[in-house]
């Protein structure tokens, strides 16, 4: 898998083989190569692991959960961006802004790209993949409901966990999304649900948008979204990923 995490004063990129961890001189998708230092992986600070231009965001692609929003199912994909800023890693905090009285937590499988992608075919999509991670699209409803574009419910800082890490490759089968707050579940969902697979997606934002290297594809959220509140933690699980965990405070 491919990590990214702070190590003497600085962040680094690395791939792990048991609890070791490879330090490489950059990303993988930016030609980074191993420099020959190896360290522990237990105790490392791990940081969001990719350092996406933007995230593209896949709206009501479970109908499960375009229904409890009360909302139809588009024809095509609903795709909504959320700019870099917003991105935090495992552990880092989310910040409840104070002008929202209602922000939600939504557990997503995220694909991260690995290639320049631009104009290709769903099965050529495979070849453009770095691999794929948790994102927890966290969501100030209450401004999303008032506006008809998404982007200011969707943008604040922190609102953007992805992590811990990324599996290389794209997901092959259905892979459990879930999402627990204190422990309690609150989305227990299936890829195998999606009414557009990933693979389809990169395909079909490519045709729009170019993806760099390291910018992040979130394919959408299986029902169960709810409220998240200060105090509380917050765990995104992807089925053969892991679990990004992040805590939740009020903007001070």
């Amino acid at each position: 898998m491919i990590i990214r995490f702070e190590h003497a004063g600085k962040a680094s990129y690395g791939t792990t083989t048991g609890d070791m961890v490879d330090v490489l001189t950059a990303a993988p998708w930016h030609g980074g190569v191993s420099t020959g230092e190896h360290i522990a992986l237990s105790g490392l600070k791990l940081l969001a692991p990719t350092e996406p231009t933007k995230v593209v965001c896949v709206g009501r692609n479970y109908a499960a959960h375009a229904a409890e929003l009360g909302n139809e199912v588009p024809a095509e994909p609903l795709i909504f961006i959320k700019p870099a800023s917003s991105v935090i890693g495992p552990h880092a905090p989310i910040v409840l802004p104070a002008i929202s009285e209602n922000v939600q937590h939504e557990a997503e499988l995220a694909i991260v790209i690995g290639r320049r992608c631009r104009n290709v075919g769903a099965d050529e999509v495979p070849g453009y993949v770095a691999g794929f991670t948790c994102v927890n699209d966290v969501t100030a409803r209450d401004i999303q409901r008032r506006e008809t574009q998404f982007t200011r419910a969707k943008s604040f800082d922190t609102f953007c966990p992805i992590g811990p890490w990324i599996i290389e490759g794209l997901p092959q089968g259905a892979r459990a999304v879930r999402c627990r707050v204190d422990g309690e579940l609150r989305q227990d969902g299936s890829t195998a649900h999606m009414i557009h697979d990933p693979a389809h997606l990169v395909a079909f934002i490519s045709r729009i948008m170019t993806l760099e290297p390291g910018d992040v594809v979130s394919t959408g959220t299986p029902a169960g979204v709810g409220q998240i509140l200060a105090g509380q933690t917050v765990d995104i699980e992807i089925e053969g990923v892991g679990v990004l965990s992040n805590p939740v405070r009020n903007e001070e």
